[in-house]
């Protein structure tokens, strides 16, 4: 089985997803867009993972290659593609589906729990899981769901924190596959720490860093289990 991982930045890989899918023996094919490497098609590929960045969907002035993702992503998906999207990779499924993506009210950061819905609860990605769960939270924009989604999960802040489109497209904003080497990567990123100070106030990302440490193996666990069921739909093992 071949997966493409759509990458935004350099320090946000797939992490623990990565490691489901080498476990079921699948071929990664990893582009990172914003170095500039070429994206190609979609279609071609048994499933696709697009992970976080630190950009908008919406700024496709300075960034081009935003609009050829976008437009190569609701193809795939319609075409019935495997996807699944975290933060930024949720966000470009809303678009690419037609819905609106725009700035939330205030930004979501920090470890916060989300709350499944009732469809949620009973879907193949999270029955069994807790009715609610801690999730690591780095955004500021949000997202409509597209015509034809189902709502899985909100919390307070941002209603629409997760959804799944056909038989096996889903998006999450938040992160359940960072490990703790990410979680330190991140934090000597200039803009990364910069924003978690600005939205936590001072010290804010090394007090986030110790929010993380503390949820970090029950929040990985949930990500793998939820994961897991995605590739079992996505990219079953023969035999």
């Amino acid at each position: 089985m071949d997966v493409v991982v759509l990458q935004h930045i350099a320090c946000e890989p797939p992490g623990e997803y990565e490691a489901v899918l080498h476990e079921r023996g699948v071929t990664l094919h990893r582009v990172e867009l914003d170095e500039g490497e070429p994206l190609p098609a979609l279609t071609g590929f048994d499933a696709i993972v697009a992970m976080g960045g630190p950009m908008s969907v919406n700024d496709d002035a300075e960034l081009p290659w935003l609009t050829a993702e976008k437009a190569a992503i609701g193809e795939a998906v319609r075409a019935g593609v495997p996807y699944f999207g975290a933060c930024l990779g949720v966000q470009l499924l809303a678009a690419s589906l037609g819905a609106s993506v725009y700035a939330g009210p205030e930004p979501e950061v920090g470890v916060l729990p989300v709350t499944l819905t009732p469809e949620g609860a009973a879907d193949p990605l999270f029955a069994g899981l807790p009715a609610s769960f801690p999730t690591l939270q780095w955004h500021g924009d949000t997202f409509d769901l597209p015509e034809g989604a189902t709502l899985l999960a909100s919390s307070p802040a941002f209603p629409n924190q997760a959804f799944r489109y056909g038989r096996a497209a889903y998006g999450i904003q938040f992160h359940m596959e960072v490990l703790p080497e990410m979680a330190r990567e991140w934090a000597l990123v200039p803009e990364y720490a910069g924003y978690a100070d600005r939205v936590l106030g001072e010290s804010g990302m090394s007090r986030l860093l110790a929010d993380f440490d503390g949820a970090e193996a029950g929040m990985r666990a949930t990500g793998r289990a939820m994961f897991e069921r995605w590739a079992e739909l996505a990219v079953p093992v023969a035999g």
